[in-house]
């Protein structure tokens, strides 16, 4: 009987062909702690169904080509495309370190149109 692994679709860029980034939890032989492990497998997608985000089922089949053994056996969930990162302390802080500096660079210009407008008037 073919295998059968569940995942999400990293990529659907190929035509006919998706990534499926598989996860398990194994643990570890001596220590006993269990880890994340990811493995990604191309699958066969025929008509272009799954996209980036959906949760599907691949089953192991005869090789299709160098780099895809498995084709796609069913959409269990829609996923989202747009998928939004949250952003790290350090970089909202880096925004906000740009945002004050744009913000005194607009008031030298300020300064400087005013202080010409004032020499302007003078003359």
């Amino acid at each position: 009987m073919a295998r059968k692994l569940s995942g999400i679709v990293t990529s659907d860029v190929q035509d006919k062909t998706i990534v499926v980034t598989v996860t398990t939890r194994k643990t570890h032989p001596i220590y006993g702690k269990s880890y994340i492990v990811s493995k990604k497998f191309a699958a066969h997608d025929e008509k272009n169904d799954a996209h980036i985000g959906d949760k599907v089922i691949i089953a192991e089949s005869k090789p299709i080509s160098k780099n895809k053994a498995f084709v796609l056996d069913s959409i269990v969930e829609r996923g989202h495309e747009i998928v939004e990162i949250k952003k790290t302390a350090v970089e909202e802080e880096a925004e906000a370190k740009l945002a004050e500096k744009e913000a005194k660079r607009a008031a030298e210009k300020e300064i400087e149109k005013a202080a010409e407008t004032e020499k302007e008037a003078k003359k």
